[in-house]
């Protein structure tokens, strides 16, 4: 367990605001994305539902006074990895996104990557080890 800076809250609980909201529209709007992205319905409504558990798992951790660092270690490398398999998804061919959801994807997965280096700055800055 280790002391998380201010910096590491600030950036998880920014993580899970995003992680959120996209989470909410995913889920409940996917039908509406499918025509506005040419995105598969089943890959945006998945990736909402999986964001609804990310985002309880990154707000818990941005709340607590102490928290796991391999925890937080491994949300750094999952955005990380998030960033690089959305990349990835657009040259794949799986999926034949308009426009603006080659615009959308690049944009999240941006913004992902923004997170895991914001988080593995506040990772850097925070206090040692603590007592369970």
């Amino acid at each position: 367990m280790i002391n998380p800076s201010r910096f590491l809250r600030r950036a998880l609980l920014a993580d899970a605001i995003f992680s959120g909201v996209s989470a909410a529209g995913l889920t409940l709007g996917a039908g509406i994305f499918v025509s506005l992205l040419n995105l598969p319905q089943a890959l945006l409504q998945e990736t909402g539902l999986f964001l609804i558990a990310y985002t309880i798992l990154v707000g818990w951790l941005g709340t607590r006074p102490s928290v796991p660092k391999a925890l937080v270690m491994l949300v750094v490398a999952g955005n990380a990895a998030w960033t690089l398999a959305s990349i990835a998804l657009l040259f794949s061919g799986a999926v034949s996104p308009n426009l603006l959801g080659e615009i959308v994807v690049v944009a999240q997965a941006t913004a992902t990557g923004v997170f895991a280096e914001l988080q593995y700055i506040g990772l850097r800055r925070s206090g040692g080890a603590v007592a369970a």
